[in-house]
């Protein structure tokens, strides 16, 4: 059975992944827009999807192991950090929440505050030489006024 629900979630993902594809091509291009385009980077995760949902469909998990207590609230709370990181990319920029979201997260994944600190702020500004520089996105590193 539990091979069935593998397979069963990697048709889902297979298929809401196809939908935004779908909901991607509708995106109208503005006349000046980053090189990598409003629609190209939807659709480049969409395709990561599909890869990992046939990945799930095609070799299962043969005894999934169902997260439980303490798991469940760090899932919970790390659900509500991206939320929030959401909201406060375009008034605080990219680099602060980056920060802070990826330090909490790392924190979680292994409790050493030295170490999460170092790799929220490494992320940080890392991804942002990534999307600015190398791939020309017009992403605001700090709030407006700041400079970045």
């Amino acid at each position: 059975m539990t091979r069935l629900t593998d397979r069963i979630f990697g048709l889902v993902t297979i298929l809401v992944a196809f939908m935004y594809i779908m909901s991607a091509t509708q995106i109208q291009a503005s006349f000046l827009s980053d090189p990598v385009g409003s629609k190209t980077f939807p659709i480049i995760v969409a395709v990561v999807a599909v890869i990992c949902g046939g990945v799930m469909i095609l070799r299962p998990d043969a005894e999934p192991d169902w997260p439980e207590g303490y798991t469940l609230l760090s899932i919970a709370i790390s659900v509500a950090l991206l939320i929030g990181y959401s909201y406060a990319l375009k008034p605080v920029g990219f680099l602060i929440p980056t920060a802070v979201v990826a330090g909490a997260i790392s924190y979680q994944i292994s409790p050493r505050p030295r170490f999460a600190a170092l790799a929220g702020i490494g992320l940080s500004i890392g991804l942002f030489v990534l999307f600015k520089f190398i791939l020309g996105l017009g992403l605001s590193g700090l709030p407006k006024g700041m400079g970045l």
